[in-house]
């Protein structure tokens, strides 16, 4: 089954969850991300996941237009409300679910000690473990 974890920017959350599904759910899913805009892929974000045992340095902020043309997704999960609300077209066969999860950067943008900024992003990044962990009865 294809999945794709759906943000704005495709730089902290969705990217997030790809990590994790391809870490914790490999043999049930082949996962992807992709944004309706692309923001650059954010270094907490790579940070956290690194302190977790994922690595995600090498992922790149995507277009769903920059995936593969002939990839047809089973899954399409949108992680916060302007991608829902942005959400592209997709084959009716396709199940898109949003799933929202709290933005770090927006979160952390009026705290200026390290550990509390690391300390959102963190949370966020177990929020999203577990929900994947629960894929893909999580998805209905």
């Amino acid at each position: 089954m294809n999945i794709l974890f759906l943000c704005t920017g495709n730089s902290c959350r969705s990217q997030m969850a790809e990590g994790w599904a391809k870490t914790l759910k490999g043999d049930v899913f082949t996962a992807w991300s992709a944004g309706v805009e692309t923001h650059g892929l954010n270094p907490l974000a790579v940070k956290v996941m690194a302190e977790a045992g994922v690595d995600i340095a090498d992922h790149a902020s995507k277009l769903t237009t920059d995936l593969p043309a002939d990839l047809e997704f089973d899954y399409v999960v949108t992680v916060c409300g302007h991608a829902n609300e942005n959400c592209p077209y997709f084959p009716a066969r396709t199940k898109v679910v949003h799933v929202g999860f709290d933005d770090p950067p927006s979160l952390a943008e009026s705290l200026t000690d390290e550990e509390e900024i690391l300390d959102v992003y963190r949370r966020v990044r177990d929020e999203i473990k577990t929900f994947v962990q629960g894929l893909p009865d999580s998805l209905s």
